[in-house]
């Protein structure tokens, strides 16, 4: 029996309301498992700024440090959005948590379930059996280097800056976690262009005889880019810096046709968080219609990565799966075809899934 003390953060949007649904899917799984999960709340992000006036708070950084691992939602708000010189943002708590927590690597995986290759906007026979593990560095990079308006405010600059041990930590859980599938690992950078990529591509280079049975592949990040529409399956575990791992985990979001159906964890050392990579979603929140499915596949890879409960994060997949294989969607992921009766909203999606746990 694992006991174990989860902190739920819901955040901006419909943080709160995909966070509900991930928590009633722990709770259903530590009955039926025997596990005893105890749980904490705390505040993030638009929501935080409203009580506090701070984007993370101490008292949420404490709660955080306590507990074993982090049920997260999002940040966001269309206020700041339309005022880009607000000194306070919501995304500010996003990053300076990750910084508190150490959280330098996020994993993406994007794992295509075959009821929903449809959904997507590229052709079902190129994406069939895609299964890719993103690690996208988190704490360096242009999101932290040196930032500065000069001229006036005519010009401005942003530091894109790594270095060697911020690399190397983000690349051996690469290269451990492509020994645990195909052995296959693909690192994107700009190394043709760009300094701070050519001391990423030779701290690779300089690990990768470490892990010999590991087949090592370089790719800049336009090519890596185009590939990953034009040939996914090539694609295994992929490790990469801040901004290109942002945009690359996006573009391969639409691969699996909806960021609602995906998760990912910021893991460091200590407190791993797991959230679904959508963002507060302004526009449908407290409408019931939110894809809850991105935040239950987060508390999957929750009970995987932080608490090595692999039994359990499986159960869950395969209810989602089963979900899918009934017919169910949310809107998001939904069709022309797709009956009336089987567009669930965010609670109802939850009590199938619950059904099947």
């Amino acid at each position: 029996m694992a006991k174990k003390h989860i902190l739920i953060v819901p955040g901006d949007g419909i943080g709160q309301e995909v966070t509900t649904v991930g928590k009633q899917v722990l709770d259903r799984i530590a009955e039926k498992f025997g596990h005893e999960f105890t749980y904490d709340e705390a505040l993030i992000g638009h929501v935080a700024i409203e009580a506090t006036g701070e984007p993370l708070p101490e008292e949420t950084l404490v709660k955080m440090r306590a507990s074993d691992a982090i049920l997260f939602g999002a940040v966001g708000h269309p206020k700041y959005d339309n005022d880009p010189s607000a000194k306070v943002r919501p995304e500010q708590g996003l990053l300076k948590m990750r910084k508190e927590l150490g959280l330098y690597a996020n994993l993406r995986p994007i794992k295509l379930f075959d009821e929903l290759l449809e959904a997507s906007s590229i052709k079902p026979e190129i994406l069939k059996g895609s299964d890719i593990l993103f690690f996208r560095e988190l704490t360096g990079d242009v999101y932290f280097g040196k930032r500065e308006r000069l001229d006036d405010g005519n010009t401005a600059y942003d530091t894109m800056i790594y270095s060697k041990y911020e690399v190397e930590r983000i690349a051996r859980k690469a290269f451990e976690a492509a020994r645990t599938r195909s052995k296959k690992l693909m690192s994107v950078d700009k190394a043709n262009v760009l300094e701070s990529s050519r001391l990423w591509r030779e701290v690779i280079q300089k690990i990768a005889p470490e892990y010999p049975d590991v087949d090592v592949e370089h790719q800049f990040i336009d090519a890596a880019a185009m590939l990953l529409i034009k040939d996914p399956r090539r694609f295994d575990v992929v490790v990469t810096g801040n901004l290109f791992g942002d945009i690359l985990t996006d573009e391969a979001s639409q691969i699996a046709g909806s960021m609602g159906m995906l998760a990912s964890a910021s893991v460091g050392d200590s407190t791993g968080v797991y959230e679904p990579i959508h963002g507060s979603a302004h526009d449908i929140t407290g409408k019931g219609v939110a894809n809850p499915l991105a935040s239950v596949l987060s508390a999957a890879l929750l009970l995987d990565i932080s608490f090595g409960l692999k039994a359990e994060a499986d159960a869950i997949i395969a209810a989602v799966d089963k979900v899918l294989k009934e017919g169910f969607r949310t809107r998001d992921i939904a069709n022309s075809e797709t009956p009336a009766d089987k567009i669930l909203g965010t609670y109802a999606m939850g009590a199938e899934l619950l059904k099947h746990l």
